[in-house]
């Protein structure tokens, strides 16, 4: 369900785009493994994308409770950077 997702925006607080502009795949990346085929899979629980234009990192709330540091990282960050937290609200296909 889509209530079980976080979305951090590259929103600001202020009103300001956070820099550098990959910071999304930079947090995620911190999450993800190299699998057998050496490429970078990105955990299913911190994944960048893109919502109506937008830079965002997805979050699975889930992440509190089987990795209280990991989860803990990601919003401290979100935090420290006073990027927008909310919900995650799609539906339908658009969903996670």
């Amino acid at each position: 369900m889509a209530e079980d997702y976080l979305v951090i925006s590259s929103i600001q607080e202020s009103g300001e785009k956070l820099r550098p502009s990959d910071w999304p795949e930079r947090l995620s990346s911190t999450l993800a493994s190299f699998l057998v085929d050496h490429r970078l899979r990105y955990s299913p629980a911190v994944q960048p994308c893109i919502l109506n234009g937008e830079q965002c990192v997805i979050v699975a709330r889930w992440l509190e409770t089987t990795d209280p540091a990991a989860y803990e990282y990601v919003m401290g960050f979100a935090r420290d950077n006073q990027l927008r937290i909310q919900l995650d609200r799609r539906i339908g296909e658009r969903a996670l």
